[in-house]
């Protein structure tokens, strides 16, 4: 009877990788998990004094619409109060948050529902159905973006300043107007991180790991790799890199091939990582536009 426990417990171990191996959609998956959580740990914390300035700003002009020019210069100069505190340190940045946010979409369609939709779009737009190929369109993205809105210190202070000047002077208008500008300098960050190349990225790891204890499942991540890359291809993200979308799909395949044979890839695997670890970062794009209020 004890032979037989360890022959089990022997068996049980034996088997213990195979029961761990993930499959290829469970990488995928935890890739993006990870990457949601990582974006979510480096979240930009706002400035509640910018937050407060914007918002008094607003007052203002509701005050204004409501020809209650008094109570507009109190919450222009507690707008200017709020600022004048940030200013008063040496470190203050040049821009300062006043909202943060994470938003994640991940496309679930294949290869062939992308070419699909591709096809449709350009159809309405050839009817000039505009409307419908722009929401179709925007159906084509698997990202994560995060997205953060400032408040310029060089520029914001000195707009509330002269718009109080203005009020002074019974210049009602021109406050306004300067009011209106300010807000309209609020400036979006934003960073489109694509979600198909960290899917690939993860699955190349994941193969590497596992390539000799189970090369079966490798070759699996393999060729999920080789499809998220033609998915963020056919999506239209693309890299400032020098590598290729047809050099990595290229890479992919060597190592298949030595997988099949002596098996001895390792050093095909650290030089596609670092090529996908390249390609990736130059494919995530940091976008900056004026954002009004």
């Amino acid at each position: 009877m004890k032979k037989l426990l360890v022959s089990f417990a022997a068996a049980a171990l034996l088997c213990a990788p195979m029961a761990m191996a993930k499959t290829s959609a469970e990488v995928s998956a935890g890739a993006v998990k990870s990457a949601k959580h990582k974006a979510e740990s480096k979240q930009v914390e706002v400035v509640q004094e910018a937050v407060d300035a914007v918002l008094l700003t607003q007052k203002v002009l509701t005050a204004l619409d409501k020809k209650d020019v008094e109570r507009a210069k109190k919450d222009l100069e507690k707008a200017i109060g709020k600022l004048e505190v940030v200013l008063a340190h040496k470190d203050a940045p040049a821009l300062l948050p006043i909202d943060s946010s994470i938003v994640a979409v991940e496309y679930v369609g294949d290869l062939e529902s992308i070419k699909s939709t591709l096809k449709l779009v350009k159809k309405l737009l050839a009817d000039n159905k505009i409307q419908e190929a722009r929401r179709l369109l925007g159906t084509l993205q698997s990202e994560i973006d995060i997205v953060t809105v400032n408040l310029p210190l060089v520029s914001y202070p000195q707009a509330l300043k002269l718009a109080a000047r203005y009020l002074h002077e019974g210049k009602t208008k021109e406050a306004r107007d300067v009011l209106e500008m300010a807000l309209g300098t609020l400036v979006q960050n934003e960073i489109v991180i694509p979600l198909p190349l960290l899917k690939a990225e993860a699955l190349v790891t994941a193969a590497s790991k596992i390539a000799k204890s189970d090369k079966e499942q490798a070759l699996k991540h393999l060729e999920a790799a080789k499809e998220e890359l033609k998915i963020a291809e056919a999506l239209g993200y693309t890299s400032s890199s020098d590598v290729t979308y047809k050099a990595l799909d290229e890479a992919i395949a060597s190592i298949e091939k030595e997988i099949r044979g002596k098996n001895e890839a390792e050093k095909l695997f650290d030089e596609l990582m670092k090529k996908l670890k390249e390609f990736k970062e130059k494919a995530t794009k940091s976008l900056h536009e004026k954002k009004g209020e």
